[in-house]
C-alpha cells in the first residue's frame, strides 16, 4: 500500500463538489488502490450542509478514505496537502458578466494562494476550477511564490471533452475515437477549440484526421467553435445553474493525467503558465495541449499554425492579458 496522499477540495459544499468527491475517493483520480485523507474546505455557514456530505462519503465505506476533514479554515484544509482541486467561488449566473464574476472571486484565490504558499506541501499540484479559472489560477500562483509556477494549472478539460463529444457525435463515432483535440486559450467564450490536428478513429485499426473525417470546413470554422465556447452558458440556461457533473469528471480527467500521465501520444488540454510558445506573452495561465510524464507537463510545440488559429488564439491572449491586469488592480486595491 501506498503511502496517505492528502488531497484538499475547496468549496466542497457545493454542486461540483457533491460530484467529485465520489469518483476522487473511489480511486478514479489517485489510482485504484491509493489511500486518501481529504480535506474539505468551505465557508463558515455552510459547515451544517458539509456536515451532511461527510455523512454520505462515510456511509459510501470507500475502502480507500481513511480520513475526512471538513473545515473552514485554510491553514486546516491546505497542511500538508499534495493534491488541491479549487472548486469553491462564486458560481456565474445568468446574465452575469466575467468581469464581475472576477472581482468576486479573485481575492478568494489570493488567500489561497497565501494559504498553499504557507502550508502545503512544496511538490503540491494545484487545479483551478472556480471561474474565472485562468486568472484565479494565475493569481492563486503569484501569492505562493514557493511553489514552482509550473504546479498551478486551471482547467480547460472540459472544453476539450465538450469539443471531443461535439466531433464524436458528428462522426457517430465513440469519443474515445477521437484524440489530441486542443483547446487553446481562456476557459471563456473566445478559447479557441481546435481541430486541426486532432485524430479519430473511423474503423478498427484506422484512424485519419478528423478535418478529413468531418470534411465541412464552415462547420469546423464556425457552428463547432461557437458550440464549444457557448456550451456553458447554454447549460445555465437550460438548468439554472452551471455545469456540475462535467464539470466534476472534467476535474478527475484533468488530475488523473497530470497525476498518473499521458499515454502513447496522446496529448490533453491544461491552463498552464506560458513560457512564451506560440506566440503567447510570457506569464499568462493559457491553454496548451501538453504532454504529463513523472507529474510534469510538457507543452506540445512545433505545431503548424494556420491564420484562422492565430487570429483566434490572440484574441484569446488578449483578453487573458486584460482579466490579468483587472485582477492585479484588484488585488493590490
Amino acid at each position: 500500500m501506498s503511502d496517505v496522499v492528502k488531497v484538499c477540495v475547496t468549496g466542497a459544499a457545493g454542486q461540483i463538489a457533491y460530484s467529485l468527491l465520489y469518483s476522487i475517493a473511489k480511486g478514479d483520480v489517485f489510482g485504484p488502490d491509493q489511500p486518501l485523507c481529504l480535506t474539505l474546505l468551505d465557508i463558515a455557514p455552510m459547515m451544517g450542509v458539509l456536515e451532511g456530505v461527510v455523512m454520505e462519503l462515510n456511509d459510501c465505506a470507500f475502502p480507500l478514505l481513511r480520513e475526512i476533514i471538513p473545515t473552514a479554515d485554510e491553514k486546516v484544509a491546505f497542511s500538508g496537502v499534495s493534491a488541491a482541486f479549487l472548486v469553491g467561488a462564486m458560481p456565474r449566473r445568468e446574465g452575469m458578466e466575467r468581469k464581475d464574476l472576477l472581482a468576486a472571486n479573485v481575492k478568494i484565490f489570493k488567500s489561497q494562494g497565501q494559504a498553499i504558499d504557507q502550508f502545503a506541501n512544496k511538490d503540491i499540484k494545484v487545479l483551478v476550477v472556480g471561474n474565472p479559472a485562468n486568472t484565479n489560477a494565475l493569481i492563486c500562483s503569484f501569492y505562493a511564490p514557493s511553489i514552482p509556477r509550473e504546479n498551478f494549472s486551471c482547467m480547460t478539460r472540459l472544453d476539450q471533452n465538450r469539443a471531443q463529444a461535439q466531433i464524436a457525435a458528428r462522426l457517430g463515432v465513440r469519443n474515445d475515437a477521437v484524440e489530441n483535440v486542443i483547446i487553446w486559450g481562456n476557459h471563456s467564450s473566445t478559447q479557441f477549440p481546435d481541430v486541426r490536428h486532432a485524430t479519430v478513429e473511423i474503423s478498427p485499426g484506422k484512424r485519419i484526421p478528423v478535418y478529413d473525417a468531418v470534411k465541412d470546413d464552415n462547420y469546423l470554422k464556425n457552428e463547432f467553435v461557437t458550440t464549444v465556447q457557448t456550451r456553458g452558458a447554454a447549460v445555465i440556461k437550460a438548468r439554472k445553474l452551471s455545469s456540475a457533473m462535467s464539470a466534476a469528471k472534467a476535474a478527475c480527467d484533468h488530475m488523473r493525467d497530470w497525476w498518473i500521465g499521458t499515454q502513447d501520444n496522446k496529448w490533453v488540454s491544461m491552463g498552464v503558465v506560458s513560457p512564451g510558445v506560440y506566440g503567447i506573452e510570457k506569464g499568462l495561465m493559457y491553454s496548451f495541449p501538453v504532454r504529463i510524464q513523472n507529474k510534469t507537463w510538457t507543452i506540445v510545440e512545433g505545431l503548424e499554425i494556420n491564420e484562422f488559429a492565430r487570429k483566434k488564439m490572440d484574441a484569446t491572449a488578449v483578453e487573458l492579458k486584460e482579466e490579468k491586469d483587472q485582477a492585479m488592480d484588484i488585488c493590490k486595491a
